[in-house]
């Protein structure tokens, strides 16, 4: 069935009090955003709920988008009808023959906003209710719990129709809990973190690492649709190239084996904080799982957290593999992750680096390198790009990704 609006509940943001109008709207700003290509589309957030005007767009595609914004508790597809009882009728049974199965139990609840409507709610829910029975007589009336609850919503613009209540993706809006930088890797963890981070309401900022020719162009497409996946819990992501080549071959050049992984992390930490600042970020966020591999450990989160006073939030620091898995199935990257395209962090890889690095051997070793020329240059060189909801990079990379196929 095509659907003429979309009622959108919300959920925990209706508990914030004087900022509650600031979450509505940006949950409305964020509807908008994942919506983009979608110009028929009207979004209107109100104090209680959010309606989405369709305007003849496919409904269908429309809840997809909608089931993955933050800041969503529930939403019901609606159909508008004439303000007249035998219009409910008729639009009460192409809604229910779609859902109301033989044996099934159903009520009806009717809200009128609009006073002067001729049949107050008690009446509407005692006619429409019979009429139902006689149309469905396999089905039965049932007060509490029923499986289906019709709705009608009796405004001063029409009637309104729904019997479907879609669950969404709960949190806050992306944006109502600031902005902060994603070091985004083409591995499992990172974009599980990023959508952790997005779920309480984080803007976030997808920074990556590039070394060319030492990494692909497969996977700078990767980790951007990787963004895209992420993407569509807010409407849109920056993506944030950060070259990285001459960083890396520098550190190989002067860092014992050891400790090139510990020292290269410090240079991403570093460069990532730069970019918070000059951005507006208020933390660092990352994929770390503790003691996952060598630079998770607790004396390796050490000697890379020196450089930077900032706030750095891994929200799957206790997680198992296994979880963090499902919950990249859940949101769709993982078989994005798993396509073997080697990034930042596994190219130069010694065969044995240190799991309890040494601060102080840290600091010495890292004299070795010009860390402020290194990352002036580094600085100079980003790429800024705009991901938005529903964009993939993998179709303008056909013959790069054909090998995978």
């Amino acid at each position: 069935m095509e659907y003429t609006e979309i009622m959108v509940r919300y959920g925990e943001l209706s508990t914030k009090g004087k900022n509650r109008q600031e979450f509505i709207a940006r949950l409305g700003g964020n509807i908008r955003k994942a919506l983009h290509d979608f110009p028929e589309v009207v979004v209107h957030p109100n104090r209680d709920r959010t309606h989405v005007t369709l305007n003849g767009a496919n409904s269908t595609e429309v809840i997809d988008r909608l089931k993955k914004v933050f800041g969503i508790q529930n939403f019901s597809p609606m159909l508008k009808v004439e303000k007249t009882y035998e219009a409910v009728q008729q639009g009460a049974i192409s809604m229910l023959k779609e859902q109301l199965e033989p044996g099934m139990t159903f009520k009806i609840n009717t809200r009128r906003q609009d006073k002067g409507f001729e049949m107050n709610t008690d009446m509407m829910n005692r006619e429409l209710g019979g009429f139902v029975l006689e149309q469905f007589p396999e089905s039965k009336v049932q007060v509490k719990n029923p499986d289906i609850i019709f709705r009608v919503e009796i405004r001063t613009n029409g009637i309104f129709l729904t019997s479907e209540i879609i669950q969404g993706a709960g949190g806050l809006p992306v944006g109502t809990a600031g902005k902060g930088m994603m070091m985004l890797s083409g591995g499992i963890d990172s974009p599980v973190a990023g959508y952790l981070g997005m779920k309480r309401g984080v803007e976030m900022e997808m920074v990556h690492f590039f070394s060319p020719p030492y990494t692909s162009e497969q996977a700078l497409a990767k980790a951007k649709e990787l963004s895209g996946k992420l993407a569509a819990y807010s409407g849109n992501v920056q993506f944030i190239q950060v070259p990285f080549t001459e960083i890396q071959e520098t550190i190989k050049e002067n860092i014992p084996e050891g400790y090139l992984m510990t020292i290269q992390r410090r240079m991403m930490l570093r460069l990532s904080v730069a970019l918070a600042e000059s951005r507006g970020g208020m933390a660092i966020f990352n994929g770390e799982s503790l003691g996952q591999v060598a630079s998770q450990t607790m004396e390796s989160m050490l000697a890379i957290n020196d450089v930077t006073t900032m706030p750095i939030i891994r929200p799957v620091v206790s997680m198992d593999k296994t979880e963090i898995i499902e919950i990249a199935k859940d949101i769709d990257t993982y078989d994005l992750s798993i396509m073997p395209f080697e990034d930042c962090c596994t190219i130069f890889a010694p065969p044995a680096p240190k799991t309890r690095p040494d601060l102080e051997r840290t600091r010495y070793y890292e004299r070795r390198i010009d860390v402020e020329g290194l990352m002036k240059r580094s600085l100079e060189g980003i790429k800024i790009s705009n991901v938005r909801a529903g964009e993939t990079f993998m179709n303008e990379n056909e013959d790069v990704f054909a090998e995978l196929l």
